[in-house]
């Protein structure tokens, strides 16, 4: 064995013994949508502003204290929450579950990656509104702002694995890193795969 793949073997070890060291905070993204304030404005009036009720880890993002129905083909889920502020495109992020219950086939996609999605329909207290596209299912992704990123050695839009949830309910998970400056260090799954493995809010999962 060379003395370079030697090096790199040791390196990778030492990068796996880290990052052990370091696992990631993990939060269950339930059912919800953003939206462009002309939307926003059809559905809720005009001149009608999101009311931030919690803010969120990811800087500048927060739950509002405005829902709709959301309707598919086949049903309707209602109490869907909004999460601003105000994007430059509407997109409505479900689980798998949420889809069968819909009657919508939503693909998967990372956020902003609306176009050729699903149709939705958002029923609001003033009007409903048809969209053509705007439904997709995350792809389960981690945040790093780029220091972060450096530090657990990983780069924008790369996919790497962690391991999710306890024996005998865990698993390893292929996740898609999403770099930036307005990023904060979160990993994010949906539901369904929280209840697969059975993962909760503020728990861990281990970058390999």
């Amino acid at each position: 064995m060379s003395k370079e793949l030697v090096k790199k073997i040791t390196e990778k070890i030492m990068q796996r013994m880290d990052r052990e060291k370091n696992p990631i905070v993990v939060n269950i993204s339930n059912r919800h949508w953003h939206c462009t304030k002309e939307t926003f404005e059809k559905l809720f009036g005009e001149g009608a502003q999101p009311t931030n009720i919690r803010n969120l880890i990811q800087p500048g993002q927060f739950a509002c204290k405005e829902t709709i129905s959301i309707r598919g083909t086949k049903g309707e889920i209602k109490k869907v929450r909004l999460i601003g502020p105000f994007r430059s495109y509407n997109q409505i992020e479900l689980s798998r579950t949420d889809c069968l219950t819909l009657g919508i086939d939503a693909p998967v996609r990372d956020s902003g990656n609306v176009k050729g999605s699903a149709p939705i329909t958002l029923v609001g207290p003033k009007r409903e509104i048809a969209l053509p596209e705007g439904a997709i299912i995350q792809m389960r992704h981690i945040h790093f702002h780029p220091s972060e990123a450096e530090n657990y050695g990983v780069k924008n839009m790369e996919v790497v694995k962690v391991r999710v949830g306890k024996p005998p309910r865990d698993g390893v998970l292929s996740v898609l890193c999403r770099v930036r400056e307005d990023m904060k260090l979160e990993c994010h799954l949906d539901t369904d795969e929280g209840n697969t493995f059975n993962v909760k809010n503020n728990e861990q999962v281990i970058l390999l």
